[in-house]
């Protein structure tokens, strides 16, 4: 017991006032929940048989996991067990059980998300991994269970949604201290599945999977994720929305995080909304709003509760502050990295700033400020420029939800800062992909600005081009002159071809439907703005002037022009760099220094759409060593050797298949690529990882 009770101390864990009157909170764990109560309890003894079987700093295994599901002791849960679609006032988890699969075959797994939880990799290829993250049997300690949350979704307010498809497992506090909440997406039905299956089928389990992973790896706040298994169970799905639906193999993704609180947690008590009529099921329940706040402050911000701990108004404060300075820092990662995330419903953002519900994502290939990866959004809410608006406006929308305990008056005056911390991460993130690494001057915004206006007038890879820039040496390097040729050459190689430039403009809508959607405008505009049609008529229109516009332009017209417009802003910055090397002792030296910061700040490998489509395709003819590859590559984006070992394989055929599912959209088929450039990685197609999309990605689409 000695040795438990030092263990204890030395994680800050020591409390002698009862809950009831004083609650201590510290970063992972709160003593706090094991000091009172029958439950608090069962955690210490739970926790204390965990300690004394694997011994302090020791690895687990799946049947020593050391449990402590925390959220469930301290958030109310719905007291009836009833597993059918329904409203769940009064409380904040229901009780769940995941539905069995058959004969569940893991996809791949990531050791290193997997070792959050004290997992080491001679665990993760034991048979029965696969039974455990499937659902089929639990872990010893876990208590499923399956959050209630509301959500604006497209800008109106749906009421109840809830984990339909996820499933909380428990909180592991790992050897470190650390907390960890994890869960199951798409384990089976759930109070909140509505008139869904529960389910998640291959093609998007994928997707969510390896971006989750590509996302921590390339430095930006996100969920983890820690396996994927599928299995011999099928559901029927429309994979075209066209009446020809297909079974497809049932599949789950264990995701990880500290936590799955989000802005539409506290939505459940929203009262009826004007505009949809719809309302929280816990209306009225300012209780549990107190008790939900106060639980995420001491668990998540233990800094904001030890500042605050004795006035409520200025703990919510700086809780609100805190998430509203995470987002904004979030969305500025996005930029910088292209990322388009598709669904930015209040539902689907997180109160610790992290990326979170995969769906319909997508990374710029050729940079678009208005592009859309959702199919779906027709009226591009969520298109890669509305980004940091929208989620400006859900911060709104989360203050609007705890407006009972912190009355906007004081909340709207943080939600001010947003703009000015966005601006601020994202310019200071841009200096380092241009590799401004010495000065921070006032009119590197608009060297930036003009560098997004070139790429969209040659419809230049944004990946690429931005990575193409540190070939670029200073000025004073002896190779400049050599380096500025080299770099040129190759930024007007990632420039679109006329014909590519064409298939973009094309009109997208049949005639009739845009003659359809003009009539609505003129008879009833007021409900076409509600279908999002608006937004759709206008890009439609734009998409046949540039059409018209560019409808004679030759090949060799385009490329002088490219030329043109590249030199012009090479010149701008080679004179910003100039001002670099300003006071530089070794210049060679300062280049050096420069390139590494550029070179790890702008990814070499990012997961476009048609390297998941590759691995969903091969994974769905049932080999799975395109996943497990392309998991390689994003978990080292930022590398010029990738080593994939024993994964490498000769080039071979493609296949066809899709990457929709009910929030992954759909895809065309995929075809055969070759030619990539020797000692490059290269995809199970032959294609290099880090090449431009092939022509028939150009057309891969998800909803």
């Amino acid at each position: 017991m000695l040795r438990f009770a030092k263990y204890l101390v030395e994680k800050h864990l020591t409390c002698a006032t009862p809950r009831s009157t004083t609650t201590l909170a510290c970063l992972p764990v709160q003593v706090s929940h094991f000091c009172c109560g029958p439950a608090a309890e069962t955690g210490l003894k739970a926790s204390k048989r965990k300690f004394f079987r694997r011994g302090r700093g020791e690895m687990a295994t799946l049947e020593t996991l050391n449990f402590d599901n925390l959220v469930l002791r301290s958030l109310p849960i719905d007291s009836s067990e009833e597993n059918v679609p329904r409203q769940v006032p009064g409380a904040c988890f229901s009780k769940v059980s995941p539905t069995p699969v058959s004969n569940p075959q893991t996809v791949a797994f990531s050791a290193q998300a997997l070792q959050l939880l004290d997992l080491p990799a001679s665990e993760l290829t034991r048979a029965e991994f696969a039974e455990h993250f499937s659902g089929n049997k639990l872990l010893p300690g876990s208590e499923t269970a399956a959050h209630c949350y509301c959500g604006h979704q497209f800008g109106h307010f749906s009421g109840q949604l809830g984990d339909g498809a996820a499933m909380y497992l428990g909180e592991v506090v790992n050897k470190s201290g650390e907390r960890w909440e994890f869960q199951l997406k798409g384990a089976g039905l759930t109070p909140f599945s509505r008139t869904a299956d529960g389910r998640k089928v291959l093609r998007s389990s994928i997707r969510e999977f390896l971006c989750s992973e590509a996302m921590h790896h390339l430095g930006v706040p996100t969920t983890r994720a820690g396996s994927c298994v599928t299995s011999d169970s099928k559901v029927l799905r429309d994979v075209y929305y066209n009446g020809n639906a297909s079974y497809e193999r049932c599949t789950i993704v264990l995701r990880i995080a500290q936590t799955f609180l989000r802005f539409g947690s506290f939505e459940i008590f929203k009262p009826t909304d004007e505009t949809t009529g719809r309302k929280g099921p816990s209306v009225g329940r300012n209780d549990i709003l107190i008790t939900m706040l106060d639980y995420a402050i001491k668990t998540f911000f233990p800094e904001i509760q030890e500042a605050h701990a004795d006035n409520s108004e200025e703990r919510y404060t700086a809780f609100f502050r805190e998430v509203v300075h995470r987002t904004a820092r979030l969305v500025a990662e996005w930029q910088c990295v292209g990322f388009c995330h598709g669904v930015l419903n209040t539902d689907n953002m997180s109160i610790l700033g992290l990326t979170i519900d995969y769906g319909p994502f997508g990374f710029l290939d050729r940079y678009d400020a208005d592009n859309i990866c959702n199919g779906s959004d027709d009226g591009g809410r969520y298109s890669y420029r509305n980004q940091p608006e929208m989620c400006k406006w859900n911060c709104e929308k989360f203050a609007e939800a705890i407006s009972e305990a912190l009355p906007t008056v004081y909340s709207k005056p943080v939600l001010e800062e947003f703009d000015q911390k966005f601006s601020e991460h994202y310019l200071s993130k841009m200096r380092k992909k241009l590799g401004l690494v010495k000065k921070e001057l006032a009119e590197d915004k608009e060297l930036f600005e003009a560098l997004l206006q070139t790429m969209t007038e040659t419809g230049a890879d944004f990946t690429n081009t931005l990575r193409g820039l540190s070939q670029l040496s200073l000025p004073g390097c002896q190779d400049f002159d050599s380096s500025l040729e080299k770099t040129k050459s190759y930024l007007l190689s990632q420039c679109c071809s006329v014909q590519e430039l064409i298939k973009a403009c094309k009109p997208r809508m049949d005639p009739r439907q845009l003659q359809m959607l003009m009539l609505l405008l003129s008879t009833n505009p007021s409900l076409l703005t509600q279908l999002g049609g608006q937004g759709k008529i206008m890009r439609e229109f734009e998409r046949m002037e540039k059409l018209e516009e560019i409808k004679d332009l030759t090949q060799e017209q385009k490329s002088a022009a490219d030329v043109q417009k590249w030199t012009e802003w090479l010149e701008k910055y080679t004179a910003r760099l100039k001002l670099e090397e300003q006071g530089a002792g070794d210049v060679e030296q300062l280049n050096k220094e420069r390139i590494v910061t550029m070179n790890s700040n702008n990814p070499k490998f990012i997961l476009r759409n048609y390297i998941a489509q590759n691995a969903i395709t091969a994974a769905e003819e049932g080999d799975f060593s395109e996943v497990q590859r392309v998991l390689r590559l994003l978990e080292q984006p930022f590398s010029e050797d990738v080593d994939l070992g024993e994964l490498v394989v000769a080039p071979g055929d493609g296949g066809s298949a899709s990457t929709t599912d009910d929030d992954a959209g759909a895809s065309a088929s995929v075809l055969a690529e070759t030619a990539a450039t020797p000692g490059t990685a290269k995809s199970c197609t032959g294609t290099a990882y880090d090449s431009r999309p092939p022509d028939w990605a150009v057309d891969l689409c998800v909803t």
